[in-house]
């Protein structure tokens, strides 16, 4: 498939990931003493806490923040890779904000539907999607998501993941995409 937004990696998230390991490195051994079997993913989510200090992951479905969690955790460890979370749960009233503004911005609420679903509709809304960053935190996530039931959903949207326990859902072009019903064979 192809990327429509392929963006070009940046030294400074080479660097930020880098310092956020060594700092996980460091704080290993208090992670330790307070949880010997979760020592990793403690030391691992206080060093990403202060690599982005604005994330919350309030609201997340118990399995979608557990998926999560594991993911960036076994990103950062294994492969020196920073997943930071942009968004996740968004109340309806939010969600509905964003849309609004969408419509606004593009002109009609089909074309908004493009980038940003209104509230009945958002995983963002039900604690299943996750919009993540940086790109290559991204790609990684593409890569090695579905061992945590986290799937990209959209072609126009590098950064849009869904937790599906139940396995991997169609990746569409857009989130307004639906796929036309198949034609009836009358023979």
């Amino acid at each position: 498939m192809s990327e429509p937004h392929i963006l070009p990696p940046r030294p400074r998230d080479r660097l930020y990931a880098v310092v956020t390991l060594v700092l996980a490195a460091l704080l290993l051994p208090v992670a330790f003493a307070r949880h010997p079997g979760r020592a990793r993913e403690l030391a691992c989510g206080w060093a990403l806490r202060l690599r982005f200090p604005a994330e919350d992951l309030t609201g997340l479905t118990d399995g979608a923040k557990a998926a999560f969690t594991a993911a960036r955790t076994d990103a950062l460890w294994r492969h020196g890779q920073l997943i930071g979370l942009t968004s996740g749960y968004r109340d309806p009233a939010a969600q509905q904000r964003l849309f609004d503004e969408e419509v606004r911005r593009s002109g009609s609420p089909a074309s908004a539907r493009m980038l940003v679903l209104p509230p009945a509709e958002s995983r963002h809304v039900k604690g299943t999607a996750l919009d993540v960053r940086p790109y290559e935190g991204a790609r990684w996530l593409e890569d090695h998501g579905p061992r945590y039931a986290l799937y990209r959903m959209y072609d126009n949207e590098w950064w849009h993941f869904e937790h599906h326990p139940a396995g991997p859902p169609p990746r569409r072009p857009h989130p307004n995409w639906h796929p036309l019903p198949a034609p009836e064979n009358h023979a």
